[in-house]
């Protein structure tokens, strides 16, 4: 996809519009977790229980964001997880199935499609009632196996002989949709701004970088960005894997007019609006000037972590 370059900024405020499915899958793609747990418990025929949940974690000032997802869906609750995190959290099997027909139509483009597939295949069994057996509490087992980190140590002694089952195969598939990468990107994008030694009059040099980073298991993904949004390159580290973009010309003709059309949600869309500003000042040479380099360190000063925001509502943390 070639991002049209004559696009004029026209940043909307994005704190409360309609989620985009593929939005949410994008997200869910950055930031869930499907995790199946099974525990001793008197209350079965078998002596174990069995939880499916599904849940998204953040920080306490994207409350509003946690909000509209659970608006969408329809099901689910918000809880206090820590003193600065909040969890959006559905583990009804009934509200699960909401989740799952959303997820079959608008699917999953890491390698955490592959979890959600084992997921969907336990509930199914939930509700089949096949948990209250001890052939379908192995089936559930082997399935618990494959996932995440693998069987607990009180779960592999009490289930020895255990074979994981075979985890699906996650094709490497075009992105799905441009709401996709915005959701995305509101879960695993981050803005920087960087200062450098250089040997200009000033002494320094200021680079924007677009970052989205990812386990290195998703790396051809990571390699459909470049070709997506025609820029940036990967960079590995360890287990990790980065798409960045930092060529100037880059950031304002395609990254910051794609955000701009497709926009991020969350406090993080405060970043981009500010990484905005520091583009805009760096377009007319102003990082050239030392009351310019001033202006962009007082904007970086409260950018990402740095930044003040107040959680817009307390009510649902008591």
């Amino acid at each position: 996809m070639v991002i049209n370059t004559n696009v004029k900024y026209n940043f909307i405020n994005p704190s409360h519009p309609a989620i985009e499915p593929w939005f949410l899958t994008g997200f869910t793609d950055g930031e869930s977790c499907f995790t199946i747990s099974i525990f001793r418990s008197k209350e079965f025929k078998t002596g174990w229980g069995v939880n499916t949940i599904f849940q998204i974690g953040l920080h306490r000032k994207d409350e509003a964001l946690l909000k509209q997802i659970q608006s969408f869906f329809g099901v689910g609750s918000i809880i206090k997880h820590g003193p600065e995190s909040i969890l959006y959290r559905v583990g009804s099997v009934k509200d699960l199935a909401v989740l799952i027909k959303h997820f079959d139509n608008y699917p999953l483009q890491t390698k955490k499609q592959a979890d959600y597939f084992l997921f969907r295949i336990v509930v199914n069994l939930i509700n089949n009632k096949e948990h209250l057996t001890m052939e379908g509490l192995r089936k559930i087992v082997v399935v618990r196996a494959s996932m995440n980190w693998g069987l607990s140590n009180q779960l592999e002694a009490a289930f020895p002989n255990i074979t994981p089952a075979q985890k699906p195969l996650v094709r490497n598939l075009p992105i799905p949709d441009t709401n996709w990468l915005a959701g995305f990107a509101s879960a695993e994008g981050s803005f920087h701004v960087k200062f450098l030694k250089s040997k200009t009059k000033l002494g320094e040099a200021v680079i924007l970088c677009f970052k989205l980073t990812q386990h290195s298991r998703d790396e051809q993904l990571m390699k459909r960005l470049i070709e997506y949004l025609d820029c940036g390159n990967i960079y590995r580290h360890k287990e990790l894997i980065d798409f960045q973009v930092t060529k100037f010309s880059d950031l304002i003709n395609k990254v910051i007019p794609f955000f701009d059309k497709f926009p991020i949600l969350g406090v993080k869309y405060e970043d981009f609006l500010d990484f905005c500003k520091i583009a805009d000042i760096m377009k007319v040479k102003g990082h050239l000037t030392a009351s310019g380099l001033d202006q962009i360190r007082i904007i970086k000063a409260g950018m990402n972590r740095r930044r003040k925001i107040l959680c817009a509502s307390k009510d649902v943390l008591k």
